[in-house]
């Protein structure tokens, strides 16, 4: 199985324009979707989406299967909009079709997700993971990815209410039908996810490849960036995230806890 590295960006602060991340900086989204530098898929081309928050609880979307260089809406969009907290998503595909439905950020009510990495073999169980998914939340299962999988299983967790442990209580079932029934490795992620009001991000592997994950305070804006790569190369006060880690950010405030999907529900 191909390893997906998809390129995702994210910010929280005072509002800014969504170009000043998406497409202004000298690595912005928009060039890693050309030229990525720390993944294994420099050509990030099987769509793009932005999930931005402002006057309303629920954030807006915009997602399409065009390259994001290609997209003039795309960058009209981003030059007018300016948000406090917004992800933004360049999708590298390992197997699902290109359709808008499989295109991050993915968004439930107030809560919208972006992921990049693996679940081991998911085309070999992906009837089992569909089935982990709550009659109640099927409805939103709009696309084919495990990643859709992964935060619809996340909110049946309890995601309004236990964020960390959500997430981790919905890695360790995919994480354990791809032991049983997929291939190595078995889980491998960085995501993140807000509820308009807290921004979160997860690095983890269950090998010692977690995909990259770090965050940068800049005093101008009063903001943060929580990237899978930094945004510009000459900035040397990117702060990278370990492995097994769960992110908190609220305004200039970071809380990182250790993430560790149960081991029981690995094995069972």
């Amino acid at each position: 199985m191909g390893q997906r590295m998809c390129r995702w960006a994210a910010y929280i602060g005072q509002p800014i324009f969504l170009e000043d991340i998406v497409s202004k900086p000298g690595h912005s989204l928009i060039h890693q979707s050309q030229c990525a530098t720390q993944c294994h898929t420099a050509i990030n081309a099987d769509g793009f989406g932005l999930a931005w928050y402002d006057a309303r609880p629920e954030p807006g979307l915009y997602r399409d299967v065009m390259p994001a260089w290609s997209d003039p809406n795309l960058k009209s969009l981003t030059a007018q909009v300016k948000s406090p907290l917004f992800l933004a998503h360049v999708r590298a595909s390992t197997g699902t079709a290109t359709s808008r439905n499989n295109c991050h950020p993915f968004v439930v009510g107030r809560w919208s997700f972006m992921h990049n990495g693996q679940i081991g073999g998911y085309d070999r169980f992906r009837r089992a993971g569909e089935m982990l998914i709550p009659d109640h939340l099927y409805p939103h299962r709009k696309g084919a990815t495990d990643s859709e999988a992964l935060f619809l299983l996340a909110l049946a967790e309890g995601l309004d209410a236990d964020p960390k442990g959500a997430f981790e209580r919905a890695a360790a079932r995919l994480e354990a039908l791809a032991a049983e029934r997929g291939c190595a490795p078995h889980m491998r992620l960085t995501a993140a996810f807000s509820d308009g009001q807290r921004l979160y991000a997860i690095r983890y592997a269950s090998d010692d490849a977690a995909p990259t994950l770090y965050h940068r305070w800049s005093d101008t804006r009063r903001g943060r960036a929580v990237v899978s790569e930094p945004l510009e190369d000459g900035e040397g006060d990117w702060q990278a995230v370990p492995p097994g880690s769960f992110c908190v950010f609220e305004g200039a405030r970071v809380v990182i806890e250790p993430f560790a999907p149960p081991r029981a529900a690995v094995a069972a």
